[in-house]
């Protein structure tokens, strides 16, 4: 099979596309035939050498994809080849034509759901689900200000806060993604990039803020973030790229709490939860991944690039 990969740490550049004997599944394993996989911020942070924990060299970068089951292990009965499904983590990779799972790694995927858009669930739609209520518990009537919504994890958490009764604020760098936003559920969207967007967002709510915050780049926005909050507001950290500084009494007049999170430190338990209920969510209609740019497997490194660079418009995905 053709796959992706790593021989040594470094930029975009150390990602090569080369020919690699096709996994066989153990007795509790199976084997994907990768449609499609998705591109997170994470996976430059580990392809950088960055990331607190490294991979073994050399590795094939990815954990979510969407594809049909090619072989099943001796032990798995609940799958079987030809069904279609998500992936939620993988043994070795996904930037690959196949991809060997866990039999827990996968989750069933929807017929109404493309495999482009499958590739978009896991690390997105799972952020966005533990941050609203495994960390901020959300509750229906609460406003949520979604800051950076134009990305993966901003159109998850926007159409699951307004799936789940919210009232969503969105905040977006371009006209085109503030307009996504805003068909995503939003109820107001605003430019973080007008240097009075916190006034309207302010007035918008009469003087009160919002009562929780999902903040995907914290060391620009988390002081600001503390003067938005409601009294009883909770900020959630998603994504940071350097150290910000706070002035903690505006955390201490509202009560506001700073919580950080990250994907994988969910439990078992925990994220067997979270995929049931996007596994209903995407059934029902009320979750539809946007993808926003695709690429061929080779094209790697430019889908590196695409998914740090600001103003982000839905998932990038590779299709092999």
């Amino acid at each position: 099979m053709k796959a992706i990969r790593v021989h040594e740490f470094g930029g975009p550049e150390v990602m090569r596309l080369e020919e690699t004997p096709d996994p066989e599944p153990g007795p509790r394993q199976v084997l994907v035939r990768v449609g499609a996989a998705g591109v997170n911020p994470v996976d430059t942070y580990i392809r950088s050498g960055a990331y607190a924990t490294r991979p073994p060299l050399p590795y094939t970068p990815g954990q979510d994809a969407a594809g049909t089951i090619e072989a099943v292990g001796a032990e798995v009965t609940w799958v079987r080849p030809g069904d279609r499904v998500y992936t939620a983590g993988s043994v070795s990779g996904v930037y690959a034509e196949l991809a060997l799972c866990e039999e827990g790694q996968v989750h069933p995927l929807p017929g109404n759901v493309s495999l482009a858009q499958g590739a978009g669930v896991n690390v997105p739609y799972a952020t966005a689900y533990r941050a609203l209520f495994s960390r901020a518990h959300a509750l229906p009537g609460e406003t949520v200000l979604v800051h950076g919504a134009s990305g993966g994890v901003g159109t998850a958490a926007v159409q699951i806060a307004a799936a789940h009764g919210m009232t969503v604020i969105g905040t977006g760098g371009s006209e085109e993604g503030r307009k996504l936003v805003l068909e995503q559920g939003a109820r107001h969207v605003l430019d973080h990039h007008a240097p009075d967007y916190l006034q309207q967002l302010m007035e918008w709510t009469q003087g009160r803020g919002v009562d929780v915050i999902l903040e995907m780049l914290a060391n620009v926005n988390l002081g600001k973030d503390l003067t938005a909050v409601a009294k009883g507001g909770r900020v959630v950290v998603i994504g940071s790229r350097g150290t910000v500084e706070i002035n903690p009494r505006d955390a201490m007049a509202r009560d506001a709490a700073i919580l950080g999170m990250v994907l994988f430190n969910g439990s078992e338990r925990e994220l067997a939860g979270i995929h049931a209920a996007l596994g209903a969510g995407l059934a029902n209609g009320s979750l539809r991944p946007i993808v926003g740019q695709e690429f061929s497997l080779a094209e790697a490194p430019r889908a590196h690039e695409a998914v740090m660079a600001a103003g982000a418009r839905g998932k990038i995905v590779l299709t092999p």
